[in-house]
């Protein structure tokens, strides 16, 4: 050996030079300190992966996306186009019905009185596709119906037969129906607004003809009706052997309503099926099956605005606050006549009327503007 040369030489083997080299691990040293490219001596082994050695870290996978997110967001995305869909129908139809119904300047102006009060109105004009019957001729108010939603929320829904005696401004003590016949609504509203003590907030009319309509629009109503009935002057057939409750079309369910000679109660038991009928198109109106249903849908506000003559104050929101008054009443059981004292009242001139207790039933009224109305309020003629 030479003088100064190391004892053992690099790389291994005797009397060779350098050997051949191998990458090294990041972060290792060289000789000059710093590190090391990836270069370690021949025969030594890289340090194995692993958590006993934290500087050396594992290969990652590729993160891979989660499978469930994208079907959720399909479903984020229809639901919300459905809703975007469903608010502009709801929209378009709101205008729609809006701009179609007719209006009529009905409202007298009196003072305001507490709550809400609607006076609902069938009009009887024998020229809109109506059953005539009666000998009468002109128009008339086949039914009047005061809704009121008192302010502790009650609402109630009275009926006042058609041959309610009452006294119409400027011509003296009459049948109420005979109000709408001397000066249409406004003079009924007037009339109503005397007898009740209660200011009309809104004036409905439905025009009795266009019941046959509303009722087709909505698949036909079930009604009941406990006894055999063959009236040729309202055209009801009513068979007992076929159920008390048949299901019924438009026209069957007009004459229904407007039945009431083969009825013992006479106008009572009529007023009573008038609300029925009513309250089964409501509740029809109110259903999935037509709330789901755009040509359903379409059939009533075509029919419905046809059959409609409205205020002109009211709006879309009133009519829809008069629905749910209407429903909540029915739903309570607080729809009727007021007391009545004699159904064969006759003062002179008009034939016979009906005579509401103490006139005017003021108890009755005075309960209806309170809200303090019970079920047993109604209906409820003196022996």
């Amino acid at each position: 050996m030479r003088p100064g040369s190391s004892a053992m030489p690099l790389g291994g083997g005797v009397g060779r030079g350098p050997g051949p080299t191998r990458v090294m691990p990041a972060g290792s040293s060289g000789s000059s300190g710093a590190p090391s490219r990836g270069v370690f001596p021949v025969g030594t082994h890289p340090i194995p992966e692993g958590p006993s050695h934290p500087e050396v870290q594992p290969e990652r996978a590729p993160l891979r996306p989660r499978r469930g997110r994208r079907p959720l967001r399909w479903v984020a995305a229809i639901l919300v186009l459905l809703l975007v869909l469903v608010g502009g129908r709801a929209a378009w139809l709101w205008h729609d019905v809006d701009s179609k119904l007719q209006r009529v300047d009905a409202l007298s102006g009196a003072k305001d009185t507490s709550g809400e009060t609607w006076l609902i109105v069938g009009s009887d004009s024998r020229a809109d596709g109506g059953v005539p019957q009666d000998g009468t001729e002109g128009a008339r108010a086949d039914s009047i119906m005061v809704l009121h939603k008192a302010s502790n929320g009650q609402a109630s829904l009275t009926s006042l037969p058609r041959d309610t005696y009452a006294e119409v401004p400027g011509y003296g003590g009459d049948k109420i129906n005979s109000a709408y016949s001397y000066g249409q609504a406004p003079l009924l509203v007037e009339t109503v607004e005397k007898l009740t003590g209660l200011t009309m907030d809104h004036y409905v009319e439905v025009g009795m003809g266009g019941v046959t309509h509303m009722v087709d629009a909505v698949g036909g109503i079930e009604v009941c009706l406990d006894y055999d009935v063959d009236d040729p002057d309202s055209s009801l057939v009513w068979d007992t052997s076929k159920g008390t409750c048949q299901k019924v079309d438009g026209d069957k369910a007009l004459a229904y309503s407007r039945m009431r000679k083969s009825d013992p109660t006479g106008d009572i038991g009529r007023a009573q099926r008038q609300r029925t009928v009513v309250s089964a198109v409501v509740s029809k109106t109110m259903s999935i099956p037509t709330l789901i249903n755009p040509f359903r849908q379409d059939k009533l506000v075509d029919s419905g605005t046809k059959a409609l003559t409205v205020d002109e104050d009211a709006s879309m929101l009133d009519l829809a606050q008069m629905v749910l008054a209407f429903r909540s009443a029915s739903n309570d059981g607080l729809t009727g006549a007021p007391p009545i004292d004699s159904l064969d009242y006759e003062p002179g001139g008009i034939g016979a009327s009906v005579l509401l207790e103490d006139t005017t039933a003021p108890d009755f009224f005075s309960k209806v503007r309170s809200g303090k109305l019970s079920t047993s309020d109604f209906d409820q003629p003196s022996s």
